[in-house]
């Protein structure tokens, strides 16, 4: 906007315009249409009805909207995911034809992808080397609003915006946080006062609220990571070195996903191209509906459907009970959380995932498998979590919760019985990495 702002200096007025593309939104969870319905209404009311929603494939409603109105140029952030990426050659293409120039100013990443090089001029695959990189090339400050913007009046018809109305009242739309930039600011300045302290410190635990919350903020842009960068570079601490760790992974997968495109439905590293998946109806859907009797896998699980969002630290445990536990391939356990989660970043729950599964990137090898009672233990020592998502459990005190079938009365009130043995099914993991390898894995 700021680019459009400055273009049009001499009296030109600048339409916020959003294209909701029905290959993409028609395509996404109730949850993650929900959400961006939700941010959409806000920043209308921003910018006091003066943004423009149109429906369709971009590639047939702009080139006829710029021309209506008059429109130079068409400026966009730039987009690196396959996807976009290719839909917005196509919108650049179609607009030339009508003599409108396509302007690609930043992107929604601290450093746009592709730009964090190593030494041979090459990108990285580890994200150890890439994060020295990435804050050694440094980015540039906040992006401000001009003072001076004229918004000029497109106003849009009905049917775009109730197509939002009725996203956000599907049955079965999940609890969802503030939307828009105000509220996402003010849980930005409540962290960074109440949170950041003990944020390397419990940032694991998710029976206490110590993560901040700004996952979603950022997975449509309505906060910028330059913006959190701008204040954390006051910050000093532990905590403040963590969160800047973690917007590292974001723009890590990002980059990778950029010179990868395929590792969005395919093994990053073809070392385990030989592995036997399974895919069990019944076992999927006792994961996907928290019902695996495990509990930690399961608050998290029913975490995601009450919230749209769930807490990382499990997010990695109920990934590797999928794929270790029940031997499943992960791109339907990363398909299932796009579907759910409103913070559903593309790079980064693909490569979260092959991080899991020991497919990507880093040193996570399929031979690490995380078992879900202890990981209960360590990250939820009093159970509380576990009890706030499995009413089933709130019988039980502390600990015990995490192993009803330790209890006499552990499944008094209708928990499932664990759907499989976990020692029995990492051996079989196991297994079936050596035979995958070879016999060479160590």
């Amino acid at each position: 906007m700021l680019a459009a702002a400055h273009e049009g200096a001499g009296g030109g007025q600048v339409i916020v315009c959003f294209v909701l593309d029905p290959a993409i939104f028609d395509r996404a969870g109730p949850a993650r249409q929900a959400w961006l319905a939700a941010n959409l209404l806000a920043l209308r009311e921003t910018y006091q009805g003066r943004l423009t929603l149109l429906h369709g494939d971009p590639v047939d409603v702009l080139p006829g909207f710029a021309q209506e109105h008059g429109a130079t140029a068409v400026h966009v952030s730039t987009e690196t995911q396959p996807f976009g990426a290719a839909r917005d050659a196509r919108v650049r293409a179609a607009l030339a034809e009508v003599g409108v120039e396509w302007v690609e100013t930043g992107s929604p990443y601290a450093v746009t992808p592709g730009r964090v090089r190593n030494k041979a001029g090459d990108p990285f695959a580890v994200f150890t080397p890439f994060a020295r990189a990435w804050r050694d090339h440094g980015w540039r400050a906040p992006a401000e609003e001009p003072a001076s913007l004229q918004l000029a009046d497109a106003a849009s018809g009905p049917e775009p915006w109730a197509i939002l109305e009725c996203a956000l009242a599907r049955k079965g739309v999940p609890e969802l946080p503030p939307a828009g930039e105000a509220a996402a600011l003010a849980r930005w300045r409540t962290f960074l006062s109440d949170g950041l302290q003990g944020y390397a410190a419990h940032r694991d635990r998710p029976d206490l609220d110590h993560t901040s919350r700004l996952s979603p903020y950022l997975k449509f842009g309505v906060l910028h990571p330059r913006t959190l960068l701008a204040d954390l570079a006051d910050c000093r601490g532990a905590g403040a070195d963590r969160l800047i760790t973690e917007l590292a992974w974001r723009e890590f997968y990002a980059d990778v996903l950029h010179h990868h495109p395929g590792s969005l439905d395919a093994d990053l590293r073809d070392g385990l191209t030989g592995m036997a998946y399974e895919e069990d109806p019944q076992l999927v859907e006792a994961w996907q509906q928290g019902r695996t009797g495990y509990p930690l896998v399961d608050a998290g699980m029913r975490q995601l459907l009450a919230l749209g969002w769930m807490h990382n630290r499990v997010r990695m445990v109920t990934a590797s009970f999928l794929t270790k536990d029940l031997h499943v391939w992960w791109p339907l356990g990363a398909r299932w959380f796009l579907d759910h989660l409103i913070d559903g970043d593309l790079a980064s729950n693909t490569h979260g995932w092959q991080w899991t599964a020991g497919t990507g990137t880093d040193a996570a090898p399929y031979f690490r498998v995380f078992n879900p009672v202890l990981q209960g233990v360590k990250f939820d020592p009093h159970a509380d979590y576990v009890r706030r998502w499995i009413p089933e459990l709130r019988h039980l005190c502390g600990a015990a919760a995490h192993e009803p079938w330790k209890q006499d009365d552990g499944y008094a009130h209708g928990y499932p019985q664990r759907v499989v043995d976990h020692a029995d099914e990492r051996r079989g993991a196991l297994a079936r990495y050596e035979a995958a390898r070879g016999g060479n894995s160590r």
